[in-house]
This record gives C-alpha cells, structure tokens and sequence, in this order.
C-alpha cells in the first residue's frame, strides 16, 4: 500500500499562492541508495531517476521500478535536449554525456582549458540548445582535483565549445531557468543560498545578486508562474519570482532533488535519499526539452 504524508505547510503571513501546501505527499517508492536527478520524459511517460551509490538510473513506468541503464557512472543530474535526447552529469567520469538516437554515448564536456572537470552535477537545457552545468568537487579526493574552482559552465548549441561562466560559487548545484530564459537561478548549497542571474543574448550570465536564503540548497525547478521550488535542508521550499518565501513541503527524508512530471507536468516528484515521493500541485512546470522561448 502506497504512504501517504501529509506536508507540513510553513508560510509567511498573507501570502497568497497558487501552490497548495495541504496537498497530501505519497510515498512513491523506497529502499533505494540515494536518489538525485529526476526527469520526466514525457515521450515514455516515464520518470527517470538516478540512484547514484547503486550506478544506475530507474525508470518508473505506470508505478513499477525497473533499471534504465547500469552502469551509469554514478550519474546524478538528468534532462533532455531539443531532440530529446538524454543529457546526463557524471560523477565516475567526472563529465557531461548525451545518449543519441541509437544509444551511443557522447562525451560533451569533460575538460576545461586541458583540466579535468571536478564533478558536475546538475544540468539545464536553453530553448536555443545550449547546456549549463554545475561542476562542484562532491565524490573528487582533494588529490585528484586539477581545478582550483568551482563553475558554472555553458556548452555551445553545437556542443563545440565550453564557456565557464561563474566561478565564485562555493559549492554551484542545482539550477533553473524562469519561464522567459531571461533569468537562470544557480544555488549554493554551502552557501546557503540562490543566486539569480541575468542571460545575455550570448548566453553568458551577469548581474549575479541572492534570490533567497536556503539552508543546503540542492536542485531546483521552476513552474510556468515562475515560482521556485528549491530542495533544502528543511523540505522543498518555494518561492515567488520575487524570492518570497511561499511555503515548504517536508516529508520523511531531506529531500535532493525534485521535478514535475505525469501527463499534465502538474505532479511533482522528490528524490529524497532512500526514498521518491510525490505531490500533486494545481500549477504545471515545464517540461524538459519543450522550452519555446
């Protein structure tokens, strides 16, 4: 029998929000090592999601678990490019890979000026093509690193060129476009908080400013009204676009990482260390790889 939790609903007095904070939390699945990296693919109607001390990715298809690919070098984070192609961050082989059409395997970035990346761990695709990445240290020996930073880092449409865009983050991790793409958000997990971004036309970021305050910020999705919803040490919280904290969701397990899926984008899922749960919320997100913008 499927777990049902209710959220605990921790909201700012007055706020009014689309995002319903009574919505009772299922329990999906359980038993895993750690979960991270959930991504709907809507092809498949399936999720997908990486349980990375297992090296591997499960699918979840009509409630039943299977394993997608083993080994998968420890993968963490997971979306689909443009031709809905699975984009995955490695923590094994320390690079960012694209499975093509007949399941060959790509190598898009593993190296910066000669050096071998740190770890990436998180990942978005623009509606241009481009990829960004968060490359923290996490699973690298202080002895196998060849980086003495930490980036966030754009691969160019035609995956030619890498471009470190910010290297002052502390530990980079989860990441998020706003609707429009004028906007990335990159959090800061020892930081403890979201930094906001401007795009340029070139795809580079300035104007970087804090969004918000969240302790062990981790990933991060946005919805189509473009609030924020950021895994924590607390829960899933939420924000407006203005960085006004909503509410947060909490259940049995810190949650990693979360993403919208089901036909409608108007679940949303969480990998939560040994567990993946579920919530029902009245506001779609957008689907990976379907950016129009």
């Amino acid at each position: 029998m499927k777990l049902s939790i209710l959220c605990s609903f921790i909201a700012m007095a007055g706020c009014a929000t689309a995002v319903d904070f009574a919505a009772p939390i299922e329990k999906v699945g359980s038993d895993f090592k750690f979960t991270e990296g959930p991504l709907w693919v809507a092809a498949k109607n399936q999720l997908l999601f990486s349980d990375i001390p297992a090296n591997r990715i499960v699918a979840l298809n009509e409630g039943k678990f299977s394993t997608f690919r083993s080994p998968s070098n420890n993968s963490n984070g997971l979306t689909l490019d443009k031709q809905g192609r699975l984009i995955a961050c490695e923590h094994g082989t320390r690079r960012v890979t694209r499975t093509n059409a007949d399941g060959s395997i790509s190598v898009l970035a593993e190296r910066y000026q000669g050096k071998r990346l740190n770890s990436p761990n998180d990942v978005v695709v623009a509606s241009d093509g481009a990829i960004y990445f968060t490359d923290p240290p996490y699973g690298v020996e202080e002895a196998q690193r060849e980086l003495d930073f930490q980036g966030v880092y754009r691969i160019s449409p035609d995956g030619k060129t890498l471009t470190l865009l910010v290297k002052d983050f502390i530990k980079p991790n989860g990441l998020a476009f706003t609707p429009d793409e004028k906007i990335l958000y990159v959090n800061d997990t020892e930081g403890g908080h979201i930094r906001a971004f401007d795009v340029g036309a070139d795809g580079t970021l300035a104007n970087g400013r804090v969004f918000a305050k969240v302790p062990s910020s981790d990933g991060m999705k946005v919805d189509t009204e473009g609030n924020v919803f950021c895994t924590s040490a607390t829960g899933v919280m939420v924000f407006d676009s203005h960085g006004k904290h909503l509410g947060t969701f909490t259940m049995a397990e810190q949650p990693a990482n979360c993403a919208f899926g089901d036909s409608d984008m108007k679940a949303l899922y969480m990998t939560s260390r040994t567990g993946l749960y579920r919530v029902r919320l009245s506001v779609p997100g957008i689907q990976p790889g379907a950016r129009t913008h």
